[in-house]
């Protein structure tokens, strides 16, 4: 994915929105190629903290345990996410980034 350097400079905002808010460049930057992609990403990021959470939640005892490693790891892949952003790079995040929801 190409966006032109001034979709990457107008849109970064929008682009660290969408690791918090995934929504919301979905729907505010539609015509930014750049704020869609993190947007996608985003999407993917939630859906992994709504199954971790979900399926760890309800298995007990070691699910529990394993709950709050999980949602690290959830935060460390946002963070990674939000610099790549920051950085105006379009680089899929580890292990979830390749899976396309939306197109």
């Amino acid at each position: 994915m190409h966006s032109s350097e001034s979709d990457i400079q107008q849109n970064k905002g929008m682009a660290i929105v969408a690791y918090i808010l995934f929504f919301v460049p979905l729907l505010a930057a539609k015509e930014s190629p750049y704020a869609q992609y993190h947007a996608r990403q985003g999407l993917n990021l939630f859906l992994l903290a709504l199954a971790v959470n979900i399926v760890l939640g309800i298995l007990p005892f070691i699910g529990w345990i394993l709950l709050p490693f999980a949602n690290l790891g959830v935060l460390g892949l946002m963070i990674i996410g939000i610099l790549a952003a920051v950085n105006g790079q379009t680089k899929p995040l580890p292990l979830i980034g390749n899976y396309q929801i939306l197109k």
